[in-house]
Parts: structure tokens; sequence; C-alpha cells
């Protein structure tokens, strides 16, 4: 598996368009909304543009850059190569998507950072690093559930629109007009939950207890995914 996660992390940073994608240009929309911080937390909140952060990073460092990396290796039949060897699924799935997925970490970790020391530091630093994993595991099973839709990399540049902007779009609309109303739909959206975890985790004034039942609706998500991609997934590209 580690072998597998090394190849791969290798490719990352050879491969121009996934680097662009996983890597400078998340960046560069976090580093705007940091730097125009003072602007977006006059609309909402700075737990609005931490989440904002985290899904820019999530949906396109992470999920689109997954699907791209398991169509591609279908495509040349890597995935194929893979199954013949004494690896479980499981192990080679883990092995392609640990890099790209790390990577996400440690730009969500570095930004939402920078965030804390230019405005000010969130009210539950636990609670936040519980609604960023919860995230991350989100968008690693929609992207398992994608691939299964995805016949080549450059489909991918389609297949992976929906959710990569939906799930800023609803984080916006959370982020923005909370969820007083509208509560249960916002909430069972793909980010909605997240976002309002995020929230109480950064601008707080909400007891701990209340925010974890927030993880029920995303991790949800992860199982309707991991049960999408059961079905949906492929090994080898279509005949």
């Amino acid at each position: 598996m580690l072998i597998i996660a090394f190849g791969e992390l290798i490719q990352i940073f050879r491969n121009r368009l996934v680097l662009v994608t996983s890597l400078i240009m998340p960046v560069v929309v976090s580093g705007f909304f940091i730097y125009r911080h003072e602007i977006f937390a006059s609309m909402a909140s700075l737990g609005y543009i931490a989440a904002i952060v985290m899904f820019t990073v999530a949906a396109f460092g992470l999920y689109s850059t997954a699907v791209t990396t398991l169509a591609g290796r279908r495509q040349n039949l890597f995935l194929k190569r893979l199954r013949s060897t004494a690896i479980s699924d499981a192990g080679i799935l883990t092995g392609l998507l640990l890099p790209v997925t790390v990577l996400a970490l440690i730009q969500v970790t570095a930004i939402l950072t920078v965030l804390a020391i230019v405005a000010s530091t969130p009210a539950s630093p636990l609670l936040l690093v519980v609604a960023v994993i919860a995230t991350m595991v989100m968008m690693v099973g929609l992207s398992l559930a994608t691939a299964g839709l995805t016949n080549s990399p450059e489909h991918a540049q389609v297949t992976t629109l929906p959710v990569s902007l939906g799930v800023i779009a609803v984080s916006s609309w959370v982020g923005i007009t909370g969820t007083a109303d509208l509560t249960l739909l916002k909430r069972l959206l793909p980010g909605g939950a997240a976002t309002e975890l995020m929230l109480d985790a950064w601008n707080g004034g909400t007891p701990v207890t209340d925010s974890l039942i927030l993880l029920a609706p995303t991790l949800g998500w992860v199982v309707v995914s991991i049960a999408l991609a059961g079905r949906l997934f492929r090994w080898e590209p279509r005949r």
C-alpha cells in the first residue's frame, strides 16, 4: 500500500494539470478569502471563511483529483494489474488516495492556521479538527462513487463539477444565511451539516454535544457514497 502511495505522490508532482488543480488553485482561492477576510466576515463570520476554505480544498484539491486519479489508473489498466497482486481492494484504493488526502489535510491545516493568525483563533480547535476530518472522509467517499461514472481523466472534468460546485454552493448558503430556516434541508444536503459544524467550531456559542450531532448527516453521506461505489465502481474500462 505504501509503495502505491509513494508512486502516486510522484505522479501528482509530475502531472502539471493535477498539480494546478490539487495544489495551486485551492491555495490561491483560499488566500483570496483570507486576504479579504474582513469583507467576508462582515457578510457572515470567520467560521464561514473557514468553511469555504475547507470545501475549496476538499472539492478541488481532494475530490476532483481523486476522481481523476482513479479514472486514469483504470484507463491505463493499472487498477487491473494491481488487482492481480496480493494487495486487497481496500489496500489498493487506500494507496491510490492516501497522498492526495494527506496533501489536502496539510493544505487545510496550513491555511486555517494562517486565518487564525491574521483574524482570530477558533472557539473549539478540537471540534474544528473533527469537522475537517469528517468533511475529508465524505469527499473521499463521494470521489469513489463518482469514479464509477467517470470513463477517463478528461471525463472527470465534467463528472466532478456537480459535486464540486454543489458543496461549495451549499457551504456558502449555510454560511451566509445560517440554519434558522430550512434547517433540515440545509443539514441534509452534502456539505450543509459540515459547514454548520465548522461555524460552531470557529464562532462558538453552541454546546459541543449539540454540535457533534451534526456529524450524523455528513457520515450518512459517507455510507451512501460507499454503497454507490460498491455498485458503480469498475476496475477495468468498459468495453
